[in-house]
């Protein structure tokens, strides 16, 4: 009898010696076969470490920080199977971790990203809807549910999304990006998620991990695709590897922390000193930000690992990376290209907010001037900041002038040339980090139209922020939270439920059926998504161009004069050709391309010629 208490005892205190594994399991048949396990545990690199079914261990790296274990095993031939580690002190068995081996989906590794064909509805996850209340706050972390403040957590969650996949696939949408789900254990404004703790693990505000697989399944039921914000540049200094560092070097020190200075052009500027170039990649992005060092083979690993993970477990579609181009550049090209070469099919878009194409091209896989000094980031696509500032500013000029009105949105494609895959580009009027677009227009309705119609028409992936469809504002100036408003209707109590036509005023659903015809019509129209474009410069301030393949042509009228304008068709002959009429998506009315167009001010033609 007190055989069997000491040998219960001393299994209860080994097993104990194993806080965290990460991965905490791996798939069979992939490409990233050699897999870097990390066992965290009070001392627990003191033992030595063996390993079942004849699985072959490449490597065990003890670093200065005896709390940490990284053995890399290869799984290139495995089966599906569970695995037993030994760890062993003076050659006896101390204890024992199981791992499993499991199964990847038919077909996992073809699976298809999001493209061009694309609608992207972006989500501010904790102010979409709360579907479970119950989740609004949770013992396991710090801040708690405050409705009343505009930078506390207010209870959206995964559950809210799932119940309102509907109403986001009527929009048109065909793929949902909600801001990062992972937990945020920061004591305050840990709302918006990017600063994690813990990215193994989805915040019990928002969920659990098999809430974000049921999210991922009811998308894939209608036919949509989950897209995760994924963040590679920092973590939150509440992560509890920042609390216990692996290595002095896991995160950047100088020593301690030092800011980024946020000068892009840093990475690739040939004049570029090197202090500066340190100071925008490895500075951190904000003081509760530690900056993670991607040049750290053991730091690069496990984020390689984390993401592909999240692909294989949750099923995804596709990324946006954060801060993209804050990374250790070399750093987040192996990520990157590790990512694609397990997937090929899939797409990550990059955050590289900048103001200038060439530099913004710098970043897209292939570039020909990333080529200039021998870079490749692998990155399929990047987002279009340059077209975003041109769409915040144009429409209040109600003037042609030689570089103001619908001039800059004609130069903004003159430089398409410098992209390497332009179809793969993101496209927006606004998103979680921007001014509102419908409060920099004061909720103005034409102006809506238009920006929504260029969107729809133009080349590249059109991403919709959430509410805007409902002409929701919200003013930079007066912080984030502005910016992040609840969606009216996703709590109960909210006197009008914006995501039923009933619910909604009159002026929401004007903003809601024009965008529900506009996307929806986009969604069959292969000449949007991938035909070539010819555009025209523009005369009293229209803008016209033509998307167009072998069998079909989409001419696009935009007038940013208040005054109706007529302009005559014969200066667009070659791309009408022999068409005779041009059938306007937005009203019905057929159009006679042979005659002189008139268009009304502030307003848009959609003509699928005939």
């Amino acid at each position: 009898m007190k055989k069997t208490i000491f040998l219960f005892l001393f299994s209860v205190t080994a097993f104990a010696q194993i806080d965290r594994v990460e991965p905490p399991f791996w798939y069979a048949g992939m490409n990233l076969s050699s897999v870097q396990i990390m066992f965290y545990g009070k001392n627990i690199s003191q033992y030595d470490v063996s390993i079942s079914n004849n699985i072959a261990i490449e490597n065990i790296k003890k670093t200065e920080n005896p709390n940490y274990l990284f053995v890399t095993i290869d799984t290139k031939n495995a089966a599906a199977s569970e695995l037993t580690f030994s760890f062993k002190s003076k050659n006896k068995v101390a204890f024992t971790k199981n791992y499993s081996i499991k199964e990847r989906r038919e077909n996992s590794k073809f699976r298809k990203g999001y493209d061009s064909s694309d609608m992207i509805y972006l989500i501010m996850s904790d102010r979409f809807a709360n579907g479970n209340p119950k989740n609004d706050s949770d013992n396991s972390v710090t801040e708690k549910a405050d409705r009343k403040n505009p930078n506390g957590r207010h209870g959206g969650d995964i559950e809210g999304i799932i119940n309102n996949l509907d109403y986001i696939k009527e929009l048109g949408a065909t793929a949902v990006w909600p801001t990062p789900l992972c937990e945020d254990n920061d004591a305050k404004a840990s709302y918006h998620t990017y600063g994690q703790s813990d990215v193994y693990k989805i915040d019990p505000r928002f969920g659990t991990n098999e809430d974000y697989l049921r999210l991922s399944a009811e998308l894939h039921k209608r036919g949509m695709k989950n897209i995760m914000d994924y963040v590679t540049n920092h973590w939150g200094w509440q992560h509890w590897m920042y609390k216990d560092l692996p290595t002095y070097d896991w995160v950047h020190q100088f020593p301690g922390y030092s800011q980024s200075n946020y000068r892009m052009t840093t990475q690739f500027d040939p004049n570029a000193s090197d202090i500066d170039t340190k100071n925008c990649m490895d500075g951190w992005f904000v003081p509760t930000m530690p900056d993670l060092n991607q040049s750290n083979p053991l730091v690069l690993k496990y984020l390689t690992q984390n993401a592909i993970w999240w692909i294989e477990y949750a099923d995804l579609d596709g990324f946006r990376v954060d801060t993209y181009s804050y990374n250790d550049k070399d750093g987040i090209s192996k990520w990157t290209k590790a990512i694609l070469d397990e997937y090929p099919n899939f797409n990550i878009v990059g955050e590289v907010w900048m103001h200038n194409q060439a530099q913004m091209a710098y970043w897209q896989k292939d570039s020909k001037i990333g080529a200039i000094e021998s870079y490749n980031s692998y990155l399929p696509s990047v987002m279009d900041f340059t077209l975003h500032d041109a769409l915040g500013s144009v429409f209040n000029e109600d003037k042609g002038e030689w570089d103001k009105g619908m001039i800059k949105i004609y130069d903004n494609f003159t430089n398409d040339f410098l992209y390497p895959n332009i179809n793969n580009m993101l496209v927006f009027a606004e998103n979680h980090d921007t001014n509102r677009f419908n409060a920099a227009y004061k909720k103005d309705f034409k102006k809506y139209q238009m920006a929504m119609t260029l969107l729809a028409t133009i080349r590249g992936i059109p991403q919709l922020y959430y509410g805007s469809e409902i002409g929701m504002d919200g003013d930079k100036g007066k912080g984030d939270g502005d910016i992040r408003h609840d969606f009216p209707g996703g709590w109960s109590g909210d006197t009008n439920n914006s995501f039923t036509k009933a619910g909604r005023t009159e002026e929401q659903n004007k903003f809601y059926d024009f965008t529900v015809k506009l996307f929806n019509w986009r969604k069959s129209k292969n000449v949007i998504h991938f035909g070539k474009m010819k555009h025209y410069v523009p005369e009293n301030n229209v803008y016209v161009y033509f998307r167009y393949n072998e069998t079909e042509s989409v001419m696009v009228v935009i007038n940013n004069n208040p005054q109706t304008q007529t302009f005559k068709t014969k200066r667009f002959a070659e791309s009408i050709q022999n068409h005779q009429n041009g059938n306007d998506i937005l009203s019905g009315r057929t159009v006679d391309l042979k005659n002189d167009i008139s268009i009304e001010g502030k307003s848009v033609l959609v003509l699928e010629l005939k």
